[in-house]
């Protein structure tokens, strides 16, 4: 791992924080600049986004992207797997940046004349007019792509209120849940954050066995964002974070649920789950020591 100084990369693990309890802090984002604002025009063609196929971070602009046709905006996919460089490219291939040429992150974050000073992360949204950043904020280029172009309507007006407080509940219980449970250095915390997993998880199984999605009938922002940690669930945080309570399959109305979302149109080329599980059960000392990848579960998204 590591982060830049003024625009300088340093070898070095900036990206997590233990607080003294022993439950573990995600860090913020940074550059959050918006299309439509200033210097960023919604001109088809002019973005590009960087991701790596198993941040379910990065996952919400692909969907975003594939939802409402954004076939204009170009994508770059980081290895599975990230080293002493962060995420990282290939010289060739399907991990290859086609358009910076560049062979990690840190290189897309330097390009950019800002001399940056963070955390290195995907998803990154960039102006290829411009040459710069635009946000590397994933709730954030969801909103704007939404927003700015056309397509399927994510953030309806009569709406916002719910999917404002099922986005706030979601993070922090469950999409950032499971990572406070699988990096909690103590008991307390670690039982404290996969029980508000599964707390939440059973909420919403409860709330679909009277509609479709979690506001109503029309697929919204608030499914988006939950869907990443879904379609990772059973192959990844199930095992490797310990989220060993249940598994999603195991959910009467949230399983069906996260099947009609993978049905949609494009959805399931989002989805890697072999990539999943060379990421999240890569070699880590607290872990997974050996690096030994399982060879399942099967799980049947059909």
């Amino acid at each position: 791992m590591g982060y830049m100084v003024d625009g300088v990369y340093h070898v070095g693990d900036d990206v997590t924080k233990t607080l003294p309890d022993g439950a573990w802090e995600r860090s913020r984002s940074t550059v959050r600049h918006w299309i439509g604002a200033g210097d960023f025009p919604a001109e088809a063609g002019r973005y590009h986004l960087f991701v790596a196929w198993n941040c379910p971070w990065a996952h919400r602009t692909l969907l975003t992207r594939a939802i409402k046709g954004l076939d204009a905006i170009t994508v770059s996919y980081a290895k599975p797997n990230r080293d002493d460089q962060g995420w990282i490219f290939d010289a060739e291939g399907v991990f290859a940046d086609p358009l910076l040429g560049a062979r990690a992150v840190h290189e897309v974050y330097s390009a950019d004349p800002m001399q940056y000073t963070g955390r290195l992360t995907v998803p990154v949204l960039w102006d290829k007019v411009a040459a710069r950043m635009v946000s590397n904020e994933s709730a954030d280029i969801v909103r704007m792509l939404n927003a700015q172009f056309d397509g399927p309507e994510l953030y309806p007006e009569p709406l916002q209120g719910q999917i404002d407080a099922w986005n706030s509940l979601i993070y922090d219980t469950v999409n950032n849940g499971v990572y406070r449970a699988g990096f909690a250095s103590t008991q307390e915390a670690y039982e404290k954050a996969a029980h508000q997993v599964f707390d939440t998880l059973d909420k919403i199984d409860a709330l679909l066995a009277d509609q479709a999605y979690l506001c109503g009938d029309q697929f919204t922002e608030a499914d988006l964002r939950l869907f990443p940690t879904l379609a990772r669930f059973d192959v990844a945080y199930h095992y490797a974070f310990r989220c060993n309570l249940r598994k999603l399959s195991d959910y009467a109305h949230l399983w069906p649920y996260a099947k009609r979302i993978y049905a949609m149109p494009g959805v399931a080329d989002t989805v890697r789950f072999d990539i999943y599980k060379r990421g999240y059960f890569s070699a880590s000392e607290k872990r997974n020591p050996l690096g030994i990848i399982p060879i399942g579960p099967e799980v049947d998204w059909r």
